[in-house]
């Protein structure tokens, strides 16, 4: 079956061998269809033309052909504003001061102990500390030059929506529950839209058929179900892939310096062997 999918990465760091195997994966189950490479580079203060560079040199090198032009994020912040204007009219919107530190100290006042704190995709679950502060009260904070964010009332969206659900190729059907994960952030005073935003509304823009990534991912595919219904735009299928991990089990991630293509290049390895390294993860989940 021909279908539309893309790999998304950040240009915030070299790609390495979960990258490989998550591109590889789209790849192939595009099948016959369109395979797109897009560029999340909302935010702009990690992201470095140089490793934009290396993710089309590394790409290539692996022997993958995407459609062009390359979407990159940074280029559509209008169309981002207009979709948080359009949530913003259905009254689903309110900006939030608080820092991280601000929503732990709430949470460790409510009385919950740090190890029954519930988590979603972006961290702990929001306490909800801003979201009855009066028009007046926002007006001002914002006046004074504080930073905020704009959360969703997701409670309130779900009342507009009503019952969601989705469709996992691996899981099945799914029923959608982004309440469990609070008010999530859509944009910040400094990044114009949160990867939740970006996300969806790309997919739909670039007419993406199925959504591949790793599941650890499919929390945020609750909230993403929520704003296709909010956008009402066409929802795509999902199919949210196991992770490959080193020797020690942990999932590879530019923060633990993993080993990047780069690297694997200079160290003589071929395109061939890189995928054979894939291949075999696919089966045990885990390169030795």
């Amino acid at each position: 079956m021909h279908q539309t999918t893309r790999f998304a990465p950040s240009p915030t760091g070299f790609l390495h061998l979960g990258h490989a195997y998550s591109a590889l994966f789209a790849y192939k189950a595009a099948g016959n269809g369109r395979f797109l490479l897009r560029l999340e580079d909302i935010d702009q203060g990690r992201c470095r033309p140089a490793f934009e560079e290396a993710i089309y040199e590394d790409m290539g090198w692996l022997g993958f052909v995407w459609e062009t032009p390359v979407r990159r994020q940074s280029e559509h912040y209008t169309a981002y504003r207009e979709a948080l204007e359009h949530l913003d009219h259905k009254g689903l919107l309110y900006p939030c001061f608080c820092t991280r530190a601000d929503i732990q100290r709430e949470i460790a006042n409510a009385g919950a102990a740090p190890h029954l704190t519930r988590l979603g995709p972006d961290g702990p679950i929001y306490p909800g500390t801003c979201r009855h502060l009066s028009r007046a009260e926002q007006e001002q904070r914002i006046q004074a030059g504080l930073p905020y964010a704009l959360r969703l009332r997701t409670d309130d969206a779900l009342r507009q929506t009503g019952p969601l659900t989705w469709i996992d190729d691996i899981r099945g059907e799914q029923a959608a529950r982004p309440e469990i994960f609070g008010d999530v952030v859509l944009a910040r005073k400094d990044i114009p839209a949160s990867y939740h935003l970006a996300c969806t509304w790309d997919d739909a823009l670039q007419s993406v058929t199925l959504v591949t990534r790793g599941e650890d991912l499919l929390p945020a595919t609750h909230i993403h179900c929520l704003l296709q219904a909010l956008w009402k735009l066409p929802q795509p299928r999902y199919r949210h892939h196991a992770l490959i991990t080193d020797a020690d089990g942990k999932k590879f991630s530019k923060r633990d310096q993993a080993p990047t293509l780069r690297s694997l290049r200079e160290k003589g390895l071929t395109p061939n062997d890189v995928k054979a390294m894939i291949d075999d993860a696919q089966g045990s989940k885990k390169l030795r």
